[in-house]
């Protein structure tokens, strides 16, 4: 069985974290490797990681996925999640998310009260997202991105507690970690260039973000029409919101780090086992 890790140029070998699940697949017999995107791949199953540069060539990434016969998460899943403005569709549906206001080039924002977050509807490790109370410089950075682009209050609580990433299998929870502010000064580009470094450490998720991650996935997976488990991973990011209920702030399943330096080997090892049954169409 080959299974293909896919990067970027950029990123050849991954950024790390994935040494866990390499040494993991090696030892249950798969054969596996790391291969940037782009190029044409013969595999069992080729798994999107560090593909993290598409943003700035998306048709091209796209294209490339859609030649990709065995890909995980499957194209239709990239598609759909690439773009940020699923945490409207999902709103829709009665997810507590992040309020979220989809803005395309062009048009006149109404930004919120207080701080508020401007970013990219299709970007990867928070790279063009800023933080603003004044609305001209928030303007300013709309008009420099020349995209569609999200706008949310600021949620201080993220100041304070940060963000919890839980982890999903195969639509089974693996495990959590924890994020620091990714907006806060001080942060520096990874030498790669293509995201901000990240403050993280371990942490057990709550009941109520549990629950939330939960719903969230049960209702992507009704959006696309798929069951859950159709998800090879996913990863699910929350916060707390001003009543200290938790939020979606981000739902990941092209290519999220899955923390799997931060957590026992136990999750690498399960992950192995359901990247094993995809690869073998179980």
């Amino acid at each position: 069985m080959k299974v293909v890790l896919a990067s970027c140029s950029r990123l050849p070998n991954g950024d790390g974290d994935e040494e866990a699940l390499v040494a993991a697949l090696t030892r249950d017999g798969v054969d596996v490797v790391w291969q940037p995107w782009g190029s044409e791949v013969e595999a069992d199953l080729v798994v999107l990681r560090t593909t993290w540069d598409y943003p700035d060539h998306l048709d091209e990434f796209l294209t490339w996925c859609s030649t990709v016969p065995a890909l995980a998460n499957p194209l239709p899943v990239v598609r759909w999640n690439i773009d940020k403005s699923y945490m409207a569709e999902l709103a829709s549906r009665g997810v507590a998310v992040v309020p979220t206001t989809v803005v395309l080039p062009g048009e006149e924002p109404a930004f919120p009260g207080g701080e508020f977050v401007v970013k990219p509807a299709v970007g990867a490790g928070s790279r063009g997202a800023g933080r603003f109370t004044d609305h001209a410089e928030a303007r300013a950075h709309l008009s420099a991105l020349g995209v569609k682009a999200l706008v949310q209050p600021y949620q201080s609580s993220v100041d304070a507690h940060g963000e919890t990433a839980l982890v999903f299998f195969a639509g089974e929870y693996s495990h959590s970690f924890h994020k620091g502010p990714m907006l806060a000064q001080g942060l520096a580009e990874a030498e790669s260039g293509l995201y901000v470094e990240e403050r993280l450490g371990s942490i057990e998720p709550s009941s109520l973000q549990l629950e939330l991650a939960n719903q969230v996935l049960d209702e992507a997976a009704s959006l696309l029409s798929l069951r859950r488990s159709d998800f090879l991973y996913a990863r699910v990011d929350v916060v707390e919101g001003p009543d200290g209920e938790p939020l979606l702030l981000e739902l990941e399943l092209t290519e999220p780090s899955l923390g799997f330096k931060l957590t026992t080997e136990d999750a690498a090892s399960r992950f192995s086992k359901v990247i094993q049954a995809a690869a073998s169409g179980v």
